[in-house]
Parts: C-alpha cells; sequence; structure tokens
C-alpha cells in the first residue's frame, strides 16, 4: 500500500532570484536584455534607431518638403511637420481666407512685438516653452501666460502681443491667420530676415 504512493523527493538545486541577485542577473544576461522587477522598460528597438547610420540615412530621405501648398487641398502630419521646421517662419498653406506658417523661435528670442488690426490669429506650441503676452496697449501688456508642448494661444484682431522662447531648445510652433498675413510662398529663415521683409 505504501508503495502505490512514492513520493518523488526533487533534487535540490539553487535558484536564482534576479531581484534578489541584481549583480549575479546582470552577469547571467550580459549579451541579452533581460527583466527583472522594479527595472524600467527599455525600449530597444529606438535605441538601436538612434545609434544606427543607416536608419537615421533612411530617415532623412523621407523628410517632407516644407512649402507653401496653398490654395490646393492638402493633409499633412502638422506635428511632424512643425518639428521638422527649422526657419523663423515658413508658409505651408496659403488660401483666400485663411494661411498656416510654420515657426522656429531661437532660445531667448521672440517673435516680435506685434499686432494685427484685420486678422484673428492661432497658435499651437508643438514642441518648447515660452511666455504669451498680450495688451490693448503696445507698453501694457496686461495678459500674461506661461505656455508648453500642446498649448494653444487664440489672439484677437486688434491686440498687441508678443511670445517668448524661455526654454533651453528651439519653441516649435504653427500659427494660422484669417485671413492670411503673409504672402503666399513666405519663408524667412531668421528672425532678421522677416524684420527687413516688414520694413
Amino acid at each position: 500500500m505504501s508503495n502505490m504512493y512514492h513520493y518523488y523527493k526533487p533534487y535540490p538545486c539553487p535558484y536564482i532570484n534576479p531581484s534578489a541577485y541584481p549583480a549575479q542577473a546582470s552577469n547571467q544576461y550580459a549579451v541579452h536584455p533581460y527583466y527583472h522587477p522594479g527595472q524600467e522598460s527599455t525600449d530597444y528597438a529606438e535605441a538601436e534607431h538612434h545609434h544606427n547610420p543607416h536608419r537615421e540615412h533612411h530617415h532623412d530621405q523621407h523628410r517632407m518638403k516644407l512649402k507653401d501648398y496653398g490654395p490646393e487641398p492638402y493633409v499633412v502630419n502638422i506635428e511632424k511637420a512643425t518639428k521638422q521646421n527649422d526657419n523663423f517662419r515658413t508658409a505651408l498653406w496659403t488660401g483666400e481666407y485663411l494661411q498656416l506658417t510654420l515657426m522656429s523661435i531661437d532660445v531667448g528670442d521672440d517673435i516680435g512685438l506685434e499686432i494685427h488690426h484685420d486678422h484673428d490669429q492661432f497658435i499651437r506650441i508643438e514642441e518648447g516653452e515660452g511666455i504669451v503676452q498680450m495688451g490693448d496697449k503696445k507698453h501694457q501688456l496686461d495678459y500674461y501666460r506661461k505656455v508648453s508642448d500642446d498649448y494653444a494661444i487664440f489672439i484677437p484682431a486688434g491686440k498687441w502681443h508678443n511670445l517668448t522662447n524661455t526654454g533651453r531648445r528651439p519653441l516649435k510652433l504653427y500659427s494660422i491667420y484669417a485671413p492670411p498675413e503673409h504672402p503666399r510662398g513666405t519663408v524667412h529663415k531668421t528672425k532678421r530676415d522677416a524684420e527687413k521683409h516688414h520694413r
């Protein structure tokens, strides 16, 4: 009867718990990525992408051409286009009643104090940090807000306004004017170019 219930006694074997012995786990999995509780996840595909010159070259080949596509129908990944733009101002689409421009504001610089008497303006921040100021008088900008990624700014016609980059990287944004403010195909590589155009 006792032979029918003979239990197999397993051979004792040491067990390595990676979370308890991180040093051993690191040696054991030195060649391949491993995971143990408490470790932050790593996107190895993304890491490889950033260190692979062949993929970077492939990425450069797929940069979109930034030019004025108006007034024809047009669809675009606006976040990608905005972040790709390195010019102070690039008109991306100009129609009869509306215009969209891409802008890149250098660190510590600003758009420049201005007013549009007959234009409403919309600005969206895609990347960076800044301060927007608005007011009824040129030297009395009593509306003050901090802005950053994904913030939208609405500027009514007749309001003095400015936007200053207070971050540590270029401030990437796109601006919509209704009706258009700049000539179709406008490209200002620098703020100085823009200032020369408005003289």
